[in-house]
């Protein structure tokens, strides 16, 4: 018996598909081992692009201050990034204006005589500490050589001076009592006594920066003295031949 034909608008179930599916070509697998040494090499690169950063932004600050200290804040920028040892591009990319740059540098110099108020109050002998505290203090003011000033004049609004001193000066006062309890630090002592020392270290005129320096040690060992309870000479750093100025 002849079948019926099939009906050509009605595919046969077993027909089969125009569409040819291909098998999808498998994708090489990333053995973890290499994918976590991928990692790690890409986290080490991270690493190092960022201590690369921070050395750069570290040595600009270092050259900023020592430049505006020497030589006051119309420095070219250009010339503190030579001296930083890097291209102008990598200055500006860290610090857009001079203002920028001295507000950084200025900033850092606070931090820095905040450690060593810092570090006078964790001196378990306070009179050691205090005594700390006067030597570093005019050290830093001894380098800084007019910096501070010419920052505070140029950008009067660009760091809240008045609530770092203040801060300082509270903590100086508390090492200062507990030096008083000790009873190597004069009772008579006052936070301005210590002012009035620094106001003068800051007007040592020298004819170099190094003399200006020891100019500053030795004046800083004459105020410790003067600061004792009970006088105890000792031997003085060397002095340094200073520049007789008129005083008007």
């Amino acid at each position: 018996m002849r079948q019926a034909p099939s009906d050509p608008a009605t595919p046969s179930a077993a027909a089969p598909s125009a569409t040819v599916s291909r098998p999808a070509t498998p994708r090489a697998a990333v053995p973890p081992a290499a994918a976590s040494r991928a990692d790690v090499g890409d986290s080490a690169a991270s690493r190092t692009l960022r201590s690369d950063a921070r050395d750069n932004h570290d040595r600009i600050l270092t050259a900023a201050r020592e430049v505006f200290a020497a030589e006051g804040l119309d420095v070219p920028m250009r010339e503190i990034a030579r001296r930083a040892g890097v291209g102008p591009a990598t200055l500006y990319r860290h610090f857009p204006t001079k203002e920028d740059l001295a507000g950084a540098a200025f900033a850092d110099q606070l931090q820095v005589c905040r450690q060593i108020v810092d570090e006078g109050l964790a001196t378990p002998d306070p009179w050691l500490g205090f005594c700390l505290v006067i030597e570093e203090l005019f050290d830093v003011h001894a380098r800084d050589r007019g910096f501070t000033a010419a920052f505070l004049s140029r950008f009067p609004r660009a760091f809240d001076f008045t609530t770092a001193r203040d801060s300082a000066l509270t903590s100086i006062a508390e090492l200062a009592r507990r030096a008083k309890a000790t009873g190597h630090l004069r009772p008579d002592f006052v936070v301005d006594d210590l002012v009035m020392v620094l106001m003068a270290n800051n007007g040592i005129h020298a004819t170099s920066p190094a003399a200006r320096v020891a100019a500053s040690r030795r004046f800083a060992a004459l105020a410790i003295q003067a600061f004792r309870a009970t006088p105890q000479p000792s031997p003085l750093p060397p002095a340094a031949r200073l520049p007789l100025h008129p005083v008007v």
